[in-house]
C-alpha cells in the first residue's frame, strides 16, 4: 500500500509543480491545493500506515499494546489542513483583487505594471 500511496505523491506533486509554473494566477492556486494535499498524503504515509486499535493506554499499563494507530500524523495533517486552507483563502482573496485592479490574472502582463 506504501507504494501505490508513494507513486500517488510523485504523481500529485508533479501535476501541483506543472500548475504552479503556468502563466495563469488561478492554474497557480490550484497548484499550490495540489501540493498541499500531497504533502498532507506524505504525512500520512510517512508515519506508517498500521490498522490497528486507538492508541489507549489500559488500566495497569503504560504504553499502549501493539499493535496501535499513531494519532500524532493526523494532528499535524489536521493542523496543516486549517493552514493550507487559510493560506488557499488568503491567495484567492490577493488574485480576485488582482483580477480586479489589472483585468487579468496572466503574469506576464502583471510585469507591465511594475514599470
Amino acid at each position: 500500500m506504501e507504494i501505490v500511496n508513494a507513486v500517488l505523491i510523485g504523481v500529485l506533486f508533479s501535476a501541483g509543480v506543472y500548475l504552479m509554473l503556468r502563466r495563469s494566477l488561478m492554474k497557480m492556486l490550484l497548484g499550490l491545493a495540489v501540493i498541499s494535499n500531497a504533502v498532507n498524503l506524505l504525512i500520512f504515509t510517512a508515519a506508517g500506515l498500521t490498522r490497528g486499535r486507538p492508541a489507549f493506554v489500559e488500566l495497569g499499563a503504560s504504553i499502549p499494546t501493539p499493535p496501535f494507530a499513531d494519532p500524532l500524523p493526523q494532528a499535524f495533517i489536521l493542523t496543516a489542513i486549517v493552514i493550507s486552507f487559510g493560506v488557499l483563502a488568503f491567495a484567492v482573496a490577493l488574485v480576485m483583487r488582482v483580477y480586479a485592479t489589472l483585468g487579468t490574472d496572466d503574469s506576464d502582463n502583471l510585469r507591465s505594471t511594475d514599470q
